[in-house]
């Protein structure tokens, strides 16, 4: 049996296995910095892996469940880069002890690495009249803090939006795959809250409030 011959023969025992058809050799990142990008190891995709439902069918699904809104932000990096943000659905709190949260960013984001090399992030958590607030940090490519009014953050200086209910300034603890999209996990630093207001609401593609 010929080279290729052999080769063809071990990709197909792995894929019936299940097993890894290569592993990973990148380097660890340096003390202190963050991988932006962690891939997961490669491995064949079995048959009863591949999808079972179509994205549509996934989005139109997933969207009856209501989430809050946040805006993601971090402060100035090297070269003159201004500060980073997008807004996020995807977030969550983790742990009481010690304090975690986390959120969900695409892969193909152009804001996730900015936010990787600055190691810091504010939650800014919105507000139920804040949806035009949301829909600025929603587009790309456009100065996003353009008017916005914000102040450092206490312990990281990221960027602390003016009049949000809520925010939570983070350390950077860790990064973990998950499909097309990576998970952060923060160390909370500092928090506060106005304690007033009612939260905006996003649900199957609409903002939205709680009703009186």
């Amino acid at each position: 049996m010929g080279h290729a011959g052999m080769a063809a023969t071990v990709v197909r025992y792995l894929r019936s296995a299940g097993s890894p058809t290569s592993a990973a050799t990148e380097p660890e990142p340096a003390p202190g910095r963050v991988d932006p990008t962690p891939r997961p190891a490669l491995r064949a995709v079995g048959e009863d892996e591949r999808a079972p439902v179509s994205p549509a069918q996934f989005r139109a699904v997933l969207g009856n469940f209501a989430s809050g809104v946040t805006i993601i932000t971090a402060p100035s990096g090297a070269d003159d880069e201004g500060p980073a943000g997008f807004a996020c659905q995807s977030f969550a709190s983790l742990s009481l002890d010690p304090p975690l949260v986390t959120f969900m960013v695409a892969r193909t984001s152009t804001t996730w690495p900015r936010i990787a090399r600055a190691g810091v992030f504010c939650v800014n958590i919105l507000g139920a009249d804040q949806g035009p607030l949301c829909r600025a940090f929603a587009v790309s490519g456009a100065d996003k803090f353009a008017g916005v009014a914000h102040t450092p953050a206490p312990a990281t200086g990221s960027p602390q939006l003016d009049a949000v209910p809520a925010w939570i300034d983070c350390r950077i603890h860790a990064v973990h795959t998950g499909g097309d999209h990576l998970i952060v996990v923060g160390k909370v630093e500092a928090m506060g809250a106005a304690g007033e207001g009612d939260p905006l609401l996003f649900h199957k593609g609409r903002f939205g409030r709680f009703a009186d």
